[in-house]
């Protein structure tokens, strides 16, 4: 029992490390980014086009983060519902998240309307400190 107090405590200490703002080198300044993952499968068929996401990525990307983003092409895996392994192409889209608090609501809200549009599970989110430079 002490042991997974011992191990519980470390795990949170380790994590409150994860949030603090890094020590950038000069003519860098510390920012959260974002990677989004998009799935293109409609149910266990392909079905979302590049052209179907450029006109996301138009419609409901672009017009929350004007400042720009980079889409990269991937692929991935994951266990579905039903416990099975389903492969599928998707769209990795990278940013640098604007300073203020609106942030995490424009991914949140990026990430539901692709969701609502394409009949998709989730898409995935990572955020991360990071040392930025334009």
């Amino acid at each position: 029992m002490l042991i997974a107090a011992a191990t519980g405590v470390l795990a949170l200490g380790g994590c409150a490390t994860l949030d603090a703002a890094p020590a950038c080198p000069m003519g860098q300044e510390p920012m959260r980014t974002a990677q989004l993952f998009f799935g293109q499968n409609i149910g266990d068929k392909p079905g979302v086009s590049d052209a179907d996401f450029r006109k996301f990525l138009d419609e409901e990307l672009t017009p929350r983060f004007p400042g720009g983003l980079t889409v990269l092409d991937g692929g991935g895996q994951w266990k579905g519902a039903e416990n099975k392994l389903i492969r599928e192409a998707s769209k990795i889209v990278v940013l640098v998240l604007p300073n203020g608090r609106e942030g995490p609501q424009k991914l949140n809200d990026a990430r539901k309307a692709y969701a609502k549009r394409f009949n998709q599970e989730s898409v995935l989110l990572v955020t991360q400190a990071a040392c930025v430079a334009f």
